[in-house]
């Protein structure tokens, strides 16, 4: 049998070792992958500097398992090609031990075989269209039972919408989002000939001729309403010409899913009062913890007129379940935080419980907000928090798929075939 001194000098030896490692590994580095330049600087911006906030906020705190945490930024340019690039650039060069980034579902196509190849972890903090699920990502922002279809059923069941005008970006998430919805508008009885959908590129500005047509969509005289999926500064143009068309939103109402406070902070709101947004948060709501954030959002970045958004409360959600996973942990080591994730719950801004599932997927509310003439927006709507699901029940091919991560091991599994599918990132 060992002596008593032998076995506290062998943990005490074990101790020193382990600190040497745990020194070794300071600061905890944190990849910020947004855009501050091109056409998405508009909205992504403002999510850097949330991530800066939050690792200054967490320092003062104490910082992450005995480090400090440090911000590696770096600029993507609104280059889908360039987000793998400086994803693999944080994760070889700079060797971060997490991700926090990309808005586009493209950039995020992008980045995902960088991450999954290297295995990163990054938590995209952006409303999307699912039919995905990587083991390397965590979907803080909405999938579409948590935004899109919500928001459908508002326009049927509050504003009695009719006919459809499904008006998005040109890219992967709004093709894929609106192929949903065509789906579900269907299964509730909307006929194709009253779905009008059309993509236009990043940065369009001539939106004459769609409005027009959005327009003569109601000439017939049943309730157009249009579903926005248009994303970064187009919305201004396409803002813009709604108000010289003198459309109202009580003559077609728009509802937005990528138009929230940051978006209209550029923007003459007069022309735009009662189109409506349909997310997780709004800056309006009315709870303690949304009045200190804000507070604190506001003491970090010097401007009591800098707004917040939802996708900074992903963010913020991601980023406090990410400490408190690598806590329980006791590292950084993405397997391990990775499992820890798993059942994680924080406080939503507009009040219950976030909680992440197994499908990596947030539980959230549903918040449909009217805009008012000061940029922000009044909340008409809001749920209790739903579970985002990874794939969608509206698409057949989709509908019999789920994800599960810790007991099934796979992101795509056919309930059907009781089969995983795997699927090599070829974007």
């Amino acid at each position: 049998m060992k002596s008593l001194k032998t076995l506290l000098a062998g943990t005490a030896a074990l101790a020193a070792m382990s600190y040497g490692a745990y020194a070794a590994d300071c600061p905890i580095k944190v990849g910020v992958l947004h855009s501050l330049s091109g056409t998405m600087a508009i909205s992504e911006t403002t999510l850097k500097d949330t991530m800066l906030m939050l690792v200054d906020a967490q320092n003062k705190k104490g910082g992450l398992l005995g480090c400090d945490l440090e911000a590696v930024v770096v600029d993507p340019a609104s280059d889908w090609p360039l987000f793998a690039e400086k994803a693999r650039e944080l994760l070889t060069v700079h060797d971060v031990d997490v991700i926090f980034g990309n808005w586009t579902s493209v950039s995020r196509k992008s980045v995902l075989p960088v991450i999954e190849e290297l295995n990163g972890l990054l938590f995209y903090p952006v409303q999307y269209e699912g039919e995905e699920s990587s083991k390397n990502v965590f979907y803080t922002g909405a999938a579409p039972n948590q935004q899109a279809i919500p928001a459908v059923d508002y326009y049927l069941e509050e504003l009695g919408v009719e006919k459809f005008a499904l008006l998005g970006t040109d890219y992967v998430y709004p093709r894929t989002t609106n192929n949903i919805l065509e789906s579900y508008l269907k299964q509730k009885g909307v006929a194709q000939g009253d779905i009008f959908v059309n993509y236009t590129p990043f940065g369009h500005s001539d939106w004459s001729k769609i409005v027009a047509d959005v327009v003569a969509l109601g000439a017939d005289g049943k309730k157009v309403g249009v579903v926005s999926t248009i994303n970064g500064d187009a919305n201004i143009g396409f803002y813009k010409e709604l108000a010289a068309a003198g459309i109202s939103a009580e003559d077609i109402p728009v509802v937005a899913f990528s138009v929230g406070e940051e978006e209209l902070s550029g923007l003459d709101t007069s022309n735009l009062v009662g189109h409506l947004a349909a997310w997780n948060y709004f800056m309006s709501a009315d709870t303690e913890a949304n009045a200190e954030f804000i507070k604190t959002w506001h003491a970090f970045i010097g401007d009591e007129a800098r707004v917040t958004n939802d996708p900074m409360e992903a963010h913020y959600i991601g980023f406090n379940m990410w400490v408190n996973a690598a806590t329980e942990a006791g590292t950084t080591d993405v397997d391990a935080v990775r499992s820890a994730m798993w059942g994680q719950e924080f406080p939503n801004l507009t009040g219950g419980m976030a909680v992440m599932g197994t499908n990596h997927h947030l539980a959230k509310p549903v918040v449909i907000g009217e805009i008012q003439e000061d940029g922000q927006f009044d909340i008409i709507s809001q749920t209790e928090p739903v579970p985002g699901d990874a794939w969608t029940d509206y698409l057949p091919e989709s509908a019999v798929l789920k994800s599960d991560w810790k007991d099934l091991e796979c992101g795509m599994y056919n309930t059907e075939t009781k089969t995983c599918v795997q699927i090599k990132s070829n974007y």
